[in-house]
């Protein structure tokens, strides 16, 4: 009868997401926001559809622990070290200042020292899943107000170790704060260290060990075994999921199975995250919202306002712009999800009052259902702020500090967006450098990696961190531009991958004296790609158009390595044509 119940729930949960998100999608709003209101509608305080939340909670649960594990593939302990700035510096400031103003606010308000201090520091804690889930569907996580949330938003999520150890310690009588967090973090990094270090010894030798039987069936149950099973793992330590999750992602990061993990991954993330945002919502108590309508506000209204100017500023103190850090604010001011937890394990422990409680917990659902307006309102300022700000070489060197294994792109116009776009569907970080202020702007705008720079001087190339870049993918329209930068970068980083857009062979040729890896004739692939839907539509074989565009492929190659040759015969090399030396490639 159990499992009928709970079908029946997964069943409705199903239909109001499809329902709820398709009505939302046509007015451009966030998903996230669907599922908080389909969440609201079907739950006990709604129409009362689904009047127990518990029962689908761990399997909602899920959702984030998938979602961290894909944040984790996307980082490596390398990156990490680079990003310690930003993580341990930018986000540590934050928590504590966040936590100190709001825990003082609550000691304000009659409540004890040690209860003000969770409360502070559980509020100081944003939605990792709610965050992410709008970058995401931004296309911002290679942007660098999407690397600074994230760097935020890693060092709360390790904070909640400490916390969730914290609030059992708080229940027992003559326990203090100063020794409940000092066996807190003992517990945490003890755990931790045994977990890396036994994740490291088994993970890849066991996905070794399964690819070779070429099974995809069992390397997709690996992956699913690895991340519940660290995950699992843990918990049992008494630390949280969702940051086993997280190292899991970290240490199948730097394995050539990443990609193929993640695609195993993201079918169950997806639906399951959706499941999350909604079980969020069911928890929003509409009657006690109704009943206490001023009080609800001003705590909303408090944690927003609190947390917008508190990030803000520590934003400006490391140096980023009053529009950036106001955007960082706004984005990251609502409570996290981990305060449903958190919460709710302090009043089983009664660590805190029953009415506060369902009052914070009411509280921060509200500040996550409000984060989409939130983040619009931020991105709106932040252009309006900064609305001729064409990003150079300056703030190019400041934003790029924490990027690496980046591709660098030199020129923003119709090929180096399709480049870019391609490489942001793949969740491949880049860098891009153009000369046209208007498309620089245009990039800028929706918050894109996109700086103002000449990609063929020196102090632009080391600005964009071309020595920690592990490739270069040179789109300008002007060939002498072109040729320069290659030549530099080849110059400078012999081990860089270099792949370049020609005019022609005599252009090629050029470039692959220059050192390009791989050259691309525009006017050939332009020419193959009409003939090949020319020859399609004859009905002919694609094995037969295959194999003619890769003979003619192959006949170009052997050209451009032809005029190679009669270059380094003595012949003088034409003028390029079409160039002023200055302009890269705009449409």
């Amino acid at each position: 009868m159990l499992e009928i119940t709970f079908l029946r729930d997964v069943l409705i949960f199903l239909v109001a997401a499809m329902i709820v998100v398709s009505l939302f999608r046509p007015m451009r709003a966030s998903p996230v926001l669907g599922y908080l209101v389909a969440g609201a509608l079907i739950g006990p305080y709604g129409l009362g559809i689904i009047a127990d939340v518990e029962a689908t909670q761990g399997l909602a649960k899920l959702g984030v622990v998938f979602l961290l594990f894909t944040v984790g593939l996307e980082f490596s302990f390398a990156r990490l070290k680079v990003m310690r700035l930003n993580v341990f510096g930018l986000g540590t400031a934050q928590l504590v200042a966040c936590g100190l103003a709001l825990g003082a606010v609550a000691w304000m308000l009659g409540l004890e020292v040690k209860v003000s201090i969770l409360i502070g520091a559980v509020l100081a804690l944003s939605s990792t899943a709610m965050v992410l889930q709008l970058i995401n569907e931004r296309g911002e996580m290679a942007s660098h107000a999407g690397r600074i949330s994230l760097a935020i938003l890693l060092l709360q999520d390790l904070a909640v170790v400490p916390l969730l150890v914290l609030v059992p310690l708080l229940g027992q009588e003559q326990a203090t704060v100063l020794t409940a967090l000092g066996l807190a973090a003992f517990k945490a990094v003890v755990a931790l260290a045994v977990i890396l270090v036994l994740g490291r010894l088994l993970v890849e030798p066991l996905f070794r060990a399964i690819a070779a039987h070429r099974s995809p069936e069992l390397l997709a149950g690996l992956s699913l075994l690895v991340v519940l099973g660290i995950s699992w793992a843990t918990e049992q330590a008494g630390l949280s999921m969702i940051l086993g999750a997280f190292l899991a992602g970290l240490l199948l990061a730097e394995t050539e199975f990443r990609h193929q993990v993640e695609a195993d991954i993201l079918p169950f993330r997806g639906i399951l995250v959706g499941l999350f945002f909604m079980t969020v919502g069911m928890k929003m108590d509409l009657r006690l919202a109704l009943d206490e309508a001023l009080v609800l506000g001003a705590v909303v209204a408090g944690i927003i306002v609190v947390k917008t100017v508190i990030i803000a500023a520590v934003c400006r103190l490391f140096g980023h712009s009053t529009g950036f850090s106001l955007h960082q604010g706004l984005l990251l001011s609502q409570g996290g999800e981990f305060a449903f937890v958190i919460f709710g394990l302090a009043l089983s422990f009664a660590v805190l009052p029953p009415e506060a409680g369902r009052m914070l917990i009411l509280a921060v659902a509200v500040t996550m259902a409000l984060t989409p307006l939130l983040a619009v309102l931020g991105k709106r300022l932040a252009d309006a702020m900064e609305h001729d700000d064409w990003g150079g070489i300056a703030k190019l060197a400041e934003e790029a500090t924490d990027v690496q294994n980046h591709v660098l792109v030199a020129g923003f116009g119709r090929v180096g967006q399709t480049v870019a776009r391609l490489l942001t569907a793949h969740q491949i970080p880049y860098i891009a450098l153009d000369l046209a202020p208007r498309q620089v702007a245009q990039g800028r705008r929706r918050d894109l990696p996109v700086y103002y720079g000449d990609a063929s001087q020196r102090n632009v190339l080391q600005a964009a961190g071309a020595d920690r870049a592990r490739a270069a993918a040179i789109t300008m329209n002007d060939p002498r531009a072109a040729a320069r930068a290659v030549a530099l970068l080849r110059q400078n980083y012999p081990d860089l991958e270099i792949f370049v857009r020609a005019r022609d062979n005599l252009h090629g040729a050029e470039l692959q004296k220059a050192g390009a890896t791989a050259i691309v004739p525009e006017a050939v692939e332009i020419s193959l790609q009409i003939a090949e839907k020319v020859l399609r539509s004859w009905g002919c074989a694609e094995s037969e158009i295959a194999r003619l565009i890769d003979d003619i492929r192959a006949e170009d190659g052997a050209a451009v390595a032809g005029e190679v040759a009669e270059k380094d015969g003595g012949d003088a090399a034409p003028a390029a044509e079409g160039g002023d030396g200055e302009k890269q490639d705009t449409p």
